[in-house]
């Protein structure tokens, strides 16, 4: 994929890393179809970026959707060279307490989807020999607590990275994964708030990585449009970690000595 005058689909572009991947790639003067369930949020987004953009209302967890939204780039702009695939859901529950219904969801939108914007995307990458970057998390090579249909989401997302780069390098595709950390996000504040002291546990969630910080979506952006980009195009099948040293820590540490 060249850097510059691309078509590039972006999922789960109305908000939070999705958007901030918009923003950037739209900076860089691509073209974009951004593709979001959330009709309102979308538009806003695609008022706000502006150039060239196109958009279409749908889930990834349809492959209908999917295929409308490669449609979409090729009646706009004639042709679809990567992909950024963003789209995700948070649930929580341990295996006694999520329901059937709510792994289903999980699987469908965090997992499923990922597949279908791919099965969709992949025969035009194949005629431009582009790209496609999936996000993941750190919870797709760790696990927290009380995450588990997530959890399990996430670690199957670095597991199609892995089996769609092998299967696709014959054919110029390259295909990448970023596992982030915590990331200031709709979804995460979301997650903060439901938690009985909000305030204590957004500390929390800075201090568990060592940079002392959580990610800002740009920072993440930044990582996905270098993927994408002919500055990486040695890179595939790898799932790169943008955790701020998260999973790079190991929990307590000698004590110095007076």
């Amino acid at each position: 994929m060249n850097d510059t005058n691309n078509t590039v689909l972006v999922t789960g572009a109305a908000m939070g890393i999705g958007r901030a991947v918009a923003e950037h790639l739209a900076s860089e003067g691509q073209n974009l179809v951004l593709l979001d369930r959330d009709a309102a949020a979308l538009a806003k987004t695609a008022q706000a970026i502006g150039g060239k953009v196109a958009t279409h209302v749908g889930s990834v967890a349809s492959l209908g959707d999917c295929e409308a939204a490669v449609g979409v780039a090729l009646e706009r702009f004639g042709s679809l060279d990567g992909v950024s695939h963003n789209a995700g859901i948070q649930r929580y529950g341990d295996v006694v307490t999520t329901s059937e219904a709510l792994w289903a969801e999980v699987m469908a939108v965090n997992l499923t989807g990922a597949f279908l914007i791919a099965k969709a995307a992949m025969p035009e990458l194949r005629r431009s020999r582009g790209a496609i970057v999936i996000t993941a998390s750190v919870q797709g090579m760790a696990a927290q607590k009380g995450a588990l249909a997530y959890v399990v989401a996430k670690h199957g997302l670095i597991g199609l990275v892995t089996g769609m780069a092998m299967d696709e390098a014959a054919n110029g595709v390259r295909v990448l994964g970023v596992a982030p950390g915590s990331v200031d996000t709709p979804m995460l504040r979301d997650a903060i708030n439901l938690d009985p002291n909000p305030q204590a546990l957004n500390a929390e969630v800075d201090a568990m990585h060592p940079l002392g910080r959580r990610a800002r979506p740009e920072e993440i952006a930044n990582v996905i449009a270098f993927l994408l980009s002919d500055k990486a195009s040695f890179m595939t099948g790898e799932t790169v970690r943008v955790d701020g040293g998260l999973l790079a820590r190991i929990p307590g540490a000698p004590k110095k000595e007076n």
